[in-house]
């Protein structure tokens, strides 16, 4: 057996496995293991928006929170040029047993293929010092901002609605004001 012309052939066949390894490695950094988690604006929207209609002081904007991501995500804020004032707001029972709203620390975390439904009684999001009056009939805009720094702009209609008349906690600055 003639082996130093089989050496060439042996040398190529090394180069062309270690050319292969080289690529299947690259190849598995664009993998499960590498993809880059899609940004929380991009993958969170939300059904059945709306405002509660209000002449002056405050209101309230409800709907489900749905997030189609593999990542749980957080709403860190919440804007809108109907009001100067918006906060994330949850709904407890204090040790009086009255329910009292107050803003939610750290915001609110949607599970990751989940949703979070805010509703009147509930977590939801709070306009204080309304720009203009809301008028059943109107739309308001607003923009959340996640964790991530990613936003998600989404309308509502404005309805008539007689609930949701919480109180807030004792020490906040709202003291006594309901919505």
């Amino acid at each position: 057996m003639n082996t130093t012309a089989s050496q060439p052939i042996t040398r190529l066949l090394a180069v062309a496995a270690v050319s292969l390894l080289a690529l299947t490695g690259c190849a598995a950094g664009n993998g499960p293991a590498a993809e880059k988690t899609a940004p929380a604006g991009d993958v969170v929207t939300i059904d059945d928006a709306w405002v509660k209609a209000a002449d002056e002081g405050m209101s309230a904007a409800f709907g489900t929170l749905v997030n189609s991501g593999d990542d749980d995500v957080t709403v860190v804020s919440v804007t809108s040029e109907a009001s100067s004032m918006l906060e994330l707001h949850e709904t407890v029972e204090n040790e009086a047993g009255e329910m009292v709203m107050r803003e939610i620390e750290g915001g609110f975390v949607i599970p990751a293929g989940g949703e979070l439904p805010l509703e009147p009684g509930a977590d939801h999001i709070m306009l204080m010092d309304l720009a203009a009056p809301l008028k059943a009939g109107d739309e308001a805009t607003f923009t959340l901002t996640f964790s991530d720094d990613s936003t998600y702009e989404f309308t509502a209609p404005v309805k008539d609605y007689s609930g949701a008349n919480e109180n807030y906690e004792s020490g906040d600055e709202h003291e006594g004001m309901d919505h």
